[in-house]
């Protein structure tokens, strides 16, 4: 089992963060409306709130502490008021201290209204993009960003696209084995320390530190630069969590499988996880036996299990009751011998 160092969440993200990780991560063009200093707002929470009822005069159920978005509705709404009535439903809103106002689909607010925020010091930004598709950009982000994560120690190798988190007991060659995938072209995520992130329901996404990255310490040579030493193709910042696999010293107690890869399961973060047991004994190719481990787990994720369909050949073969010595997997020997 992964040694599980910690686990938490983000409490709150200021709102120039966020709004610096929707221009350069997320990549929508956001810009300021008024001129307020927004490095004391914060955003607590993933969800956001379209503000219809509160402009009407309810706010009883308001939930000002959320993001609020202001889309072609709420702005056609402002706009069919007289301008007192505008200020008036407006002031609904401005009285509570909320993170910031987004104006979605290029809307405006007239000059008073955007003074009436600007007095009660809430940031208002506008951006050109849709309310429903500006909606799921920016959820999507607050999901990442108060995600529950968890720090497990162990080297996240991206193996013929399967995400391996190698663990194990300290020393017993986790890094040694994600250096030698690294070799034969495979790409090293994180070592040591790996950070994962519940992304969804099911999906674990793992990364490194941003203070280790990609950094890897070997017992007798110190500490290697992967991505230095073997280029950019070498490195991934972040992978999705497929398969644990532990690496232990053989036990002759232990009784290993033998015949389907995956024998037990790992919850991390409410995730569970196939766990693939492999028995570390001198001259033994780990690193093949991973690359073997991510090729099945292709396989069964497309739909073909080689321990099924060898039972079913064992099933198959005793319904047929026929004789107990082996037949030769072919009938006839073609000229083909030196």
């Amino acid at each position: 089992m992964p040694h599980q160092k910690k686990t938490f969440r983000k409490e709150s993200i200021t709102v120039p963060f966020m709004v610096k990780q929707l221009r350069t991560a997320v990549g929508v063009e956001v810009e300021e409306v008024n001129d307020v200093d927004p490095s004391q707002h914060k955003v607590i929470e993933s969800n956001l709130h379209r503000p219809g009822l509160a402009l009407a005069g309810y706010v009883e159920l308001f939930t000002y502490q959320r993001v609020q978005i202001l889309g072609n509705t709420e702005n056609q709404f402002l706009r069919d008021l007289p301008a007192e009535k505008q200020r008036e439903a407006f002031g609904h809103l401005v009285q509570f201290p909320m993170p910031c106002i987004f104006l979605t689909d290029s809307n405006r607010l007239g000059d008073d209204l955007v003074a009436m925020a600007t007095e009660a010091e809430i940031p208002v930004y506008r951006t050109a993009v849709p309310s429903t598709q500006f909606m799921a950009l920016l959820r999507d982000f607050l999901y990442d960003q108060f995600a529950p994560q968890q720090t497990l120690h162990g080297s996240l190798v991206d193996v013929y696209g399967i995400g391996l988190m190698l663990t194990g007991k300290s020393g017993i060659g986790k890094s040694e084995v994600a250096l030698d995938l690294v070799e034969r072209g495979h790409r090293l995520v994180a070592d040591d320390v790996v950070i994962v992130t519940k992304k969804e329901e099911q999906v674990l996404m793992g990364s490194g530190t941003d203070l280790v990255q990609h950094f890897m310490e070997i017992r007798g040579l110190g500490l290697l630069d992967v991505r230095a030493m073997f280029g950019i193709r070498a490195i991934r910042f972040q992978k999705r969590v497929e398969v644990i696999v532990r690496m232990e010293l053989w036990d002759s107690d232990e009784e290993y499988t033998r015949l389907g890869m995956v024998d037990s399961h790992e919850t991390v973060l409410g995730v569970k996880l196939p766990v693939v047991k492999v028995p570390i004994t001198p001259g033994k190719n780990i690193t093949v036996i991973c690359e073997v481990i991510a090729m099945t787990h292709l396989l069964r994720h497309y739909g073909y299990d080689p321990a099924e369909v060898f039972s079913e050949r064992l099933a198959q073969r005793i319904r047929e009751k026929g004789s107990r010595v082996p037949s030769r997997g072919t009938e006839y020997f073609e000229h083909d011998y030196e």
